[in-house]
């Protein structure tokens, strides 16, 4: 289970390059020549994507360690 889990999270992590541009960001950013502002757009919207995704992980985490946490005292 734990290989699993480690392989979703790695591939997460080392996903392919995306372009997540919207319509308009896209058309004004490829007349520009050197193509660092839509790295930079690219970079961005990647990061704020990713944001929302860990928080929820996060939280559920929590909750998870909440609910199924073992009571000291039944263990002995």
């Amino acid at each position: 289970m734990k290989t699993k889990i480690t392989f979703y999270l790695l591939f997460l992590v080392f996903c392919l390059k995306t372009n997540a541009q919207c319509a308009m960001c896209r058309a004004v950013l490829e007349s520009e020549e050197g193509q660092t502002a839509a790295q930079g757009i690219n970079d961005g919207i990647v990061y704020l994507m990713a944001i929302p995704y860990i928080l929820v992980a996060g939280i559920s985490y929590l909750i998870y360690r909440k609910f199924y946490k073992v009571d000291d005292k039944l263990k002995k």
